[in-house]
């Protein structure tokens, strides 16, 4: 009644002691086929649904661009503006805020030197330099990047300008244009930088009128604190303080190979920049924010509130007289960031370190020997 194909196909189904019996052939075809079927079609459901895309997009399309980034930088590869505006478009502002609240989680004793050990070998942070170097000592991490340094731990040069943190030069030089470089050959508006000059009343173009002597220059130096480094900043100089303007822009990546990708790079971030005067003259100290380090404080100005929601392209200005001394203590980052000053001096000033070379808080920025010749 039955095809003897049929009968031996179905014999596994009718009594165990059949199953080592292999089904026939067009049966096989037909169940692979539909496990083939199946498994494209959980393949499809695994990359096309909506936690895919924070799941496996978001991570696989940030290691492909970060490694194209680094490839870029290597060739001198020249960013087009679409790009800057797609990489711009990440929500730095809000994953800093989100950063800084676990940052300032306190952290169980249990636990502490584990995580605050892991991010010392991660960042070759030298404990020797703390005010304290018992890491269970730290309630959070916030409290460990912004460590204090023990008595000692910085020689301060009796040159009257030094280093106001301990970093890489990015550069250092003369600033003689409206356009300054902020790494070699990639340069940044003085004007979009320090905005509106509203501390000095002078009628003649924006680089002139910031300067007091007119046979002086501006000089600059930029100073990158990596994340390993020593948090806190202080004073270069004995300098006085007559304004402030804090530019809630944007927090993007300021560590050198971005840098050397994005021209205008501190324009557009977040930034709290005091103008004031020193012996020279005109004399700037600004501290810029980056990812992850909305929070800079100056101790000096309790008002300073950065990274906070709303635009970003807010501008608060206030009016301050606040005398610094050489070596005091001005302010302090929650993770790495950028210090630039923006100074009047003779054109003859020189620097006593070049671009790329690491400096420590209280090197002198030029010889004592030149400050008493002076």
């Amino acid at each position: 009644m039955f095809p003897p194909t049929r009968i031996r196909s179905c014999l596994p189904v009718m009594n165990p002691m059949f199953r080592r019996v292999k089904p026939h052939k067009p049966f096989r075809q037909v169940h692979n086929q539909t496990k083939s079927v199946t498994n494209n079609q959980l393949q499809k459901t695994k990359w096309m649904n909506l936690r895919a895309i924070f799941t496996r997009w978001v991570p696989l399309g940030s290691v492909i661009y970060v490694g194209w980034c680094y490839i870029r930088s290597s060739v001198n590869y020249e960013v087009s503006r679409v790009e800057i505006k797609f990489y711009e478009m990440f929500p730095f502002r809000i994953t800093s805020r989100l950063w800084g609240r676990l940052a300032a989680w306190e952290l169980p004793t249990s636990i502490r030197s584990f995580v605050y050990g892991t991010y010392v070998k991660m960042f070759n942070v030298n404990l020797n330099d703390a005010a304290v170097t018992d890491l269970s000592y730290y309630k959070s991490l916030s409290a460990f990047f912004t460590r204090s340094l023990r008595e000692g731990a910085r020689y301060v040069s009796p040159a009257y300008c030094i280093s106001p943190c301990d970093g890489v030069v990015l550069n250092c030089g003369p600033a003689d244009t409206d356009k300054i470089e902020q790494v070699k050959g990639v340069t940044y508006s003085l004007e979009e930088f320090l905005g509106e000059n509203k501390w000095s009343r002078s009628n003649s173009n924006y680089y002139e009128s910031l300067l007091k002597n007119k046979e002086n220059i501006l000089h600059q130096c930029i100073i990158y604190l990596a994340p390993g480094d020593y948090h806190r900043f202080h004073s270069p100089c004995d300098w006085s303080s007559s304004f402030r303007r804090h530019f809630s822009g944007k927090l993007l990546s300021v560590n050198p190979w971005m840098a050397k990708l994005i021209p205008g790079l501190f324009t557009m971030n977040e930034r709290a920049v005091y103008v004031g005067e020193w012996k020279h003259g005109f004399f700037s100290m600004t501290a810029v924010g980056a990812t992850n380090v909305g929070s800079i404080e100056i101790y000096s100005d309790p008002e300073l509130r950065t990274n906070t929601k709303g635009k970003r392209n807010r501008i608060e200005e206030l009016e301050i007289h606040t005398d610094y001394k050489k070596g005091e203590l001005f302010g302090q980052f929650n993770m790495g960031s950028t210090i630039i000053l923006l100074f009047e001096a003779p054109a003859d000033f020189k620097f006593e370190f070049k671009s790329g070379e690491r400096v420590l808080m209280g090197q002198a920025l030029t010889t004592a020997a030149k400050e008493q010749s002076r």
